[in-house]
């Protein structure tokens, strides 16, 4: 969620909130889920893009909430429609994020201590929450049926999830891995990765990992997904619901460690950093790190656009051609 305050002279949602009660309403973010506007008192209201499983979601919410966590978690109090749009009455979470979704967020070439720190404690506290029916039940972003329909193991789902993925558009993604003309950093005589085999390579090692604990997922732990207080440390993890499910906690690892930065200049640096810190500080194995990011790649890859100049799908291109696992001979 991108936080900025906003008023604009079009916008019908602040008068209808002041009808209900809430005069003042004011825009304070938006996101691929909708928009949301604080509304006082702790509370604001969030108007939904589209038709979320909201009772599920708010299941989940309960689920996370369950635990004593060292930082909040969203809440639902009331979910009305209006008009045909869902919005649902939430709290208000506290801090200020992270930092922004954006590719003009640059990070410096030495990652703050406080960021890593940050992020440790938000993976620790989640993989403290045991996976539910509820967590479970919930569909990934793009997909058609929950990740666990049918399966009764987080990577086997996975596998299957990859199918239907690179059954959607993967020849795009395809032409982009095995591009091999002025590529950057290319060296000379340089083979593409033969995107078929990288993917069975991958699949290969997904369903070969072994079963472990299954706990909480957020799924897309970027910068404005985590507040943090003055002092840089974690108070609130909020939008939830767009990779959120019940798995191996190394997959949360992996996935944070490699969409932190995704488009600074020093992002493969901070990617190769995190997931080392990761696997040192969290005891997750680099191979399982490195298998799981492939997998991100090949699940979201067309999640924000297919046209060429689409940032995301050529970053999941990109972290597939170095990915030791993909590329592995």
């Amino acid at each position: 969620m991108e936080i900025s305050q906003e008023v604009r002279a079009d916008d019908p949602w602040p008068g209808y909130f002041a009808g209900r009660g809430h005069p003042g309403a004011l825009r304070i973010g938006s996101g691929a889920e909708g928009v949301v506007y604080r509304l006082g008192l702790g509370r604001v209201a969030k108007v939904w893009a589209g038709r979320p499983p909201i009772e599920l979601t708010r299941r989940v919410y309960a689920d996370l909430a369950r635990h004593r966590l060292p930082f909040a978690t969203p809440e639902i109090f009331e979910v009305v429609e209006h008009e045909g749009v869902l919005v649902t009455y939430e709290r208000e979470l506290p801090g200020v994020p992270m930092g922004r979704d954006h590719p003009e967020e640059q990070f410096g070439r030495e990652l703050p201590a406080h960021h890593a720190d940050a992020l440790l404690t938000v993976l620790r506290g989640l993989a403290s929450v045991p996976g539910t029916d509820a967590m479970r039940r919930l569909t990934f972003q793009g997909d058609d049926r929950p990740l666990w329909q049918g399966h009764d193991r987080f990577q086997d789902a996975l596998a299957a999830l990859v199918g239907r993925a690179v059954a959607r558009n993967g020849d795009a993604l395809a032409a982009l891995v095995e591009r091999t003309a002025g590529r950057p950093g290319a060296a000379p005589g340089s083979r593409a990765p033969d995107f078929g085999a990288g993917v069975k390579r991958t699949l290969d090692a997904l369903r070969s990992l072994p079963t472990g604990p299954v706990t909480a997922i957020h799924g897309d732990l970027v910068p404005p997904n985590i507040h943090v207080d003055a002092a840089g440390r974690p108070v609130a993890v909020l939008d939830f619901g767009f990779c959120t499910t019940a798995g191996d906690p190394a997959f949360e690892a992996a996935v944070t460690a490699a969409f932190w930065d995704m488009y600074g200049p020093y992002a493969e640096e901070h990617a190769t950093e995190l997931t080392r810190l990761f696997a040192d500080r969290l005891g997750h194995p680099q191979e399982t790190l490195a298998v799981y990011q492939a997998v991100y790649a090949l699940i979201s890859y067309d999640l924000f656009g297919m046209g060429a100049d689409d940032g995301h799908l050529r970053w999941c291109a990109a972290l597939l051609r170095r990915n030791p696992v993909f590329t592995a001979s």
